[in-house]
């Protein structure tokens, strides 16, 4: 199993929170588009399995022209070995959805769409410097749904200056009864560079309680467990076979490819990424020059990203696997699991363990205490 994750970088405006690479220079739409395509076959040659999954992600795919994406897809379908039931995911802001532009990405396609609401109220969605509103979010989803997308992922947020745990228990329930099959929930960050940064650095606006954090995550897991969403990943719910298949394989470490400015691919032995500058990216790429850099991972690295990935799933980390990677380190780092074990924030499973979700608030200090040292 393989997956290409294509990146669009376009933005009509950049959110507030995004530190992700983006630019709103749209007149660079053609030859980012051509760059992408040699970029597609240059490394189609390395990859004869089938590829799985595709995952247009941005930036927002939404924003390009349908012809753009569709360009891409058949790109894709001429030079590698496309799965017949691949699943095709394209990112999308719900004020870029309308009628007809949903019809063209059914037709073209697309199986998967993964829709940025990040909030069903207004004063929230103006807080986050969103261009749509709560009706135009509900909309977009009924809309996708009549015409026949039964595979609907949707980003939502909590942690917000001004989101109550009432307003978040409703913004939940919602969700829930739009029908969706997928819930991406994230805490907002502060991300260095962004303008809520600059705010929060200014004290212009004001955060929220660890307290209230905490209780609106637990009320997000109980909520989604009430109506059988299954906690799959740190960050996603999904009904019974709906989880991201694309997602989960960077969680399972598959193979994949990332295609355009500042994507990131994984060979199994080497991690690469590429340049984040749109401009150099489109020259490198256009004159056959080097537009990447790569890491060959070392054991360690190996070792340590196995459990970065696994123990944000649901399902954990195997001992088996862990061995694999290398007996002697295993075994060594048997005795620094077992200390860990001990302090309660690790549970046992057959032949392993995982996290419980109620200590994934936690990941980040559980990963410093089971990583080998390098």
């Amino acid at each position: 199993m393989a997956g290409i994750y294509i990146h669009i970088p376009f933005c009509k405006t950049r959110c507030v929170y995004c530190d992700f690479y983006s630019t709103t220079q749209i007149d660079h739409f053609l030859p980012l588009i051509e760059a992408e395509q040699i970029e597609l076959i240059e490394q189609s040659s390395q990859y004869s399995e089938p590829i799985d999954t595709i995952y247009f992600g941005g930036g927002t795919p939404s924003f390009l022209p349908t012809a753009y994406i569709e360009t891409l897809l058949n790109t894709i379908v001429k030079y590698y070995n496309l799965s017949d039931k691949a699943e095709i995911t394209l990112e999308a802001n719900p004020d870029d959805l309308y009628i007809e532009k949903i019809k063209n990405y059914k037709t073209i396609g697309i199986n998967r769409l993964s829709i940025g609401i990040q909030s069903f109220h207004d004063d929230i969605l103006q807080f986050l410097s969103r261009r749509h509103t709560a009706k135009k979010a509900i909309d977009s989803v009924k809309w996708a749904q009549k015409i026949g997308f039964d595979n609907i992922s949707i980003d939502l947020m909590y942690g917000i200056s001004g989101l109550t745990s009432e307003i978040w228990d409703k913004t939940l329930d919602n969700a829930v009864k739009l029908g969706v099959q997928h819930i991406s929930a994230y805490h907002l960050t502060f991300e260095k560079g962004t303008p809520l940064y600059q705010k929060h650095k200014n004290k212009e606006i004001s955060t929220i309680s660890e307290d209230e954090s905490v209780n609106q995550y637990q009320l997000l897991i109980e909520k989604m467990a009430q109506y059988n969403f299954i906690h799959y990943e740190v960050s996603n719910f999904a009904l019974a076979g709906f989880e991201s298949k694309h997602n989960a394989a960077y969680w399972h470490q598959k193979k994949y490819i990332g295609i355009g400015p500042s994507a990131h691919s994984y060979t199994g032995t080497t991690r690469r990424w590429n340049i984040s500058s749109l401009f150099d990216y489109i020259h490198k790429i256009k004159t056959h020059s080097n537009a990447y850099e790569e890491e060959v991972l070392t054991t360690v690295n190996k070792f340590n990203e196995y459990l970065l990935t696994h123990l944000r799933l649901n399902t954990g980390a195997d001992f088996n696997e862990l061995s694999i990677i290398d007996k002697n380190i295993f075994e060594k780092w048997h005795l620094k699991y077992q200390a860990v074990l001990k302090t309660g924030l690790i549970s046992e499973k057959p032949n392993g363990f995982f996290i419980n979700e109620n200590n994934w608030l936690l990941l980040d200090y559980i990963l410093t205490q089971l990583w080998v040292d390098v």
